[in-house]
């Protein structure tokens, strides 16, 4: 009986440490996942003061980088579990830490130049897909100050998943604060002339974003090159070897993850699109709604990173009782936060919406429009969280191609499937669609949790797996 008891205590115990473990490691990954959002943020408020057709043109421009960055993100965003795993059973693992590292640098070397010369003719892509000379123009003159970012964007991110990896992610809510105020003051000057520079309108706000991520990178770099924690994995010694076997390895890990983020945006690109055939209201409604969930969402995006990192630590020792707590310490905490907002938005929908929209009757369509779909939004909050999360703790366990296939399936087959259907064959408008979505997102989650459930019978927590 005494025995029982003090193993019930040290379970307890060991839910308890998870718990405090998980928060400590999430929360300034949520806050750095907000800013760099505001960073994106204050660049629209600026070039919208250009004109509308400036804000236009380089908005185009930046959908169309925002799927081949998904990719690549997906790519880099496998070093988080390698690393992870193989600090578990050693907080020594040097080089097989900076072997992850340098394999995370030589395909941001690999990838960048091609892509830049996609980026470099911007215009005539969007020329063929049906924009005006003057949108492509201005785009095109956007992005080619614009493009040089994803170096020191890619790098800042493989940086970051190092640092989390050693669960120390508050250096990169500390610098990811600063970039705010250095991007509003950079783009503010350059876009308009002030303090001294010259005012090069799109060029500008294209050139501030650049020289951001080249300070907020920089700084990082700095950081784990003299923090005492950090330099001892010398991360960019002997950083020209190339390092063939581990760079095929992250390519196979991260792919997938690539493609599902990947596939994840196309769905809600293509349901903006079917908003456009409905019509302008349902639009800028679509909008309103999508950003509030977009606010919500980084707190379980925050989680899921959290879970990889944890899933992983306990993967690498062999814990099994450890992956178990680590995953749904992050899955539950995400999940009630979800739902707390999902009361929110089903109880005061248009409070919310009228943040956005001033309340006034020119807005009337619109904002009776954002309610409604909000309303569809409350249940949308849980299985988008619940998703997210899962998709998290499968890929502290190297698991990544299976939720590939959910995210085909869930999102191009159900989700647009049934928001089509609603949509158009029933009558629904919008709100057809915001169903789709969460059905959509349902499947997936149903999915992930699913296979997190089934992960000790099909070899996952296996190390010999990852």
């Amino acid at each position: 009986m005494e025995a029982a008891r003090i193993s019930a205590v040290g379970t307890r115990g060991a839910w308890r440490d998870e718990l405090r473990a998980t928060l400590a490691l999430a929360w300034p990954l949520i806050l750095a996942n907000l800013t760099q959002q505001v960073i994106q943020a204050t660049d629209v408020l600026l070039m919208g003061r250009l004109g509308a057709s400036q804000l236009a043109a380089a908005t185009l421009a930046l959908n169309l980088t925002f799927t081949f960055n998904l990719l690549m993100l997906g790519l880099v965003i496998a070093s988080s579990p390698m690393m992870a795993t193989a600090l578990g059973p050693r907080f020594n693992a040097v080089r097989d830490v900076r072997r992850t590292f340098r394999a995370g640098l030589w395909l941001i070397a690999l990838m960048l130049p091609p892509y830049w010369l996609v980026l470099w003719h911007v215009g005539d892509l969007m020329r063929a897909l049906g924009q005006s000379d003057e949108l492509a123009r201005q785009g095109q003159t956007f992005l080619r100050a614009y493009m040089w970012c994803t170096a020191p964007w890619l790098l800042f991110q493989l940086l970051r998943n190092f640092v989390a990896a050693l669960e120390r992610p508050r250096i990169v809510l500390w610098l990811s604060l600063a970039g705010i105020g250095v991007n509003a003051l950079l783009s503010w000057s350059l876009i308009f002339g002030r303090l001294g520079l010259p005012a090069l309108g799109l060029v500008g706000g294209g050139l501030g974003s650049t020289l951001t991520w080249l300070a907020m990178c920089g700084a990082l770099v700095v950081v784990v090159l003299i923090d005492r924690r950090f330099r001892r994995f010398h991360l960019f010694g002997h950083w020209w070897r190339s390092d063939r076997q581990r760079t095929l390895a992250m390519v196979r890990l991260g792919w997938p993850i690539g493609g599902t983020m990947a596939l994840e945006m196309g769905v809600f690109a293509l349901a903006a699109y079917f908003m456009g055939w409905i019509g302008a209201p349902a639009v800028a409604a679509h909008a309103v709604a999508l950003q509030i969930a977009a606010l919500t969402f980084m707190v379980p995006l925050g989680l899921g990173q959290a879970a990889t990192v944890r899933v992983g630590l306990a993967l690498g020792r062999r814990d099994e009782a450890g992956i178990t707590r680590a995953g749904w310490t992050a899955w539950v905490i995400g999940v009630g936060f979800m739902g707390t907002m999902a009361l929110g938005m089903w109880a005061f929908p248009r409070e919310l919406v009228t943040l956005f929209l001033n309340d006034v009757p020119a807005n009337a369509v619109v904002i009776a429009l954002a309610v409604s779909f909000l309303r569809v939004a409350a249940a949308f909050q849980l299985v988008d969280g619940a998703q997210v999360i899962g998709a998290g703790m499968l890929r502290g366990l190297h698991d990544t191609r299976w939720p590939l296939l959910f995210a085909l399936v869930g999102y191009w087959v159900v989700g647009l499937g049934i928001g089509a259907w609603l949509a158009f064959a029933r009558d629904w408008k919008g709100v057809g669609i915001w169903v789709g979505l969460a059905a959509g997102l349902a499947a997936v989650a149903a999915l992930m949790l699913a296979r997190w459930i089934m992960r000790g019978r099909i070899g996952l927590t296996r190390l010999e797996h990852a």
